[in-house]
């Protein structure tokens, strides 16, 4: 049989673990949601590996003006490369923070050397098309920031062609604006402003 302060003792430990359940859980959420894969921080194979885990399986986008290859399987099907965004897992992303000076989608050279180990896992991994996402934070209209974000992923993939040699008709520029913010829990987060790489197969 519980006394009264017996029940009180078990009333107060229960309200101290909610307490401290509660921090930990918002920890636990704010590692999760920094965890963008910032391709700027991963080696050229951890990126490849990324890539790979991507990729379509049973699809094989092939880039407008391509014909599909004489050893291609019969029942595999074959698309274009879809000209909008598909979310992948959070923990499939591969992410780089790149800055672009307000109101600019000019890329500036401070933030090239990010795009390094992107470019040599670009060049060696066996992937047809690679989809370039640029995100947004919520700040300013959705139109606006639609177009910003397009503007800034057509620029990553004019660097990419230039500079790193990828074929044009490997790269899809595509403007997510403010819709898929990577913090959902707060989307002027500088984490949501971003852009971000994807293997489509």
């Amino acid at each position: 049989m519980i006394t009264g302060d017996e029940g009180a003792r078990n009333m107060c430990a229960i309200k101290s673990l909610t307490r401290l359940s509660v921090p930990v859980l918002l920890a636990v959420v704010s590692v999760q949601a920094a965890f963008a894969q910032d391709a700027s921080e991963l080696t050229a194979e951890e990126i490849t590996d990324a890539f790979n885990k991507q990729k379509t399986r049973g699809l094989v986008i092939v880039p407008s003006g391509q014909q599909k290859p004489a050893t291609e399987d019969a029942a595999t099907t074959v698309a274009t490369a879809p000209a909008e965004y598909t979310a992948v897992p959070k923990d499939q992303q591969v992410n780089i923070q790149i800055s672009f000076d307000f109101d600019s989608a000019a890329l500036r050279a401070d933030q090239k050397p990010k795009l390094s180990a992107l470019c040599s896992a670009m060049q060696g991994v066996d992937v047809n098309v690679f989809q370039i996402i640029g995100h947004t934070d919520s700040s300013g209209s959705a139109a606006y920031n639609e177009n910003l974000s397009l503007l800034r992923a057509k620029e990553v993939k004019r660097h990419l062609v230039s500079d790193c040699g990828i074929d044009e008709f490997r790269l899809e520029a595509v403007g997510a604006g403010e819709s898929q913010p990577f913090n959902t829990a707060n989307p002027r987060a500088d984490e949501n402003r971003r852009v971000e790489f994807q293997a489509l197969g």
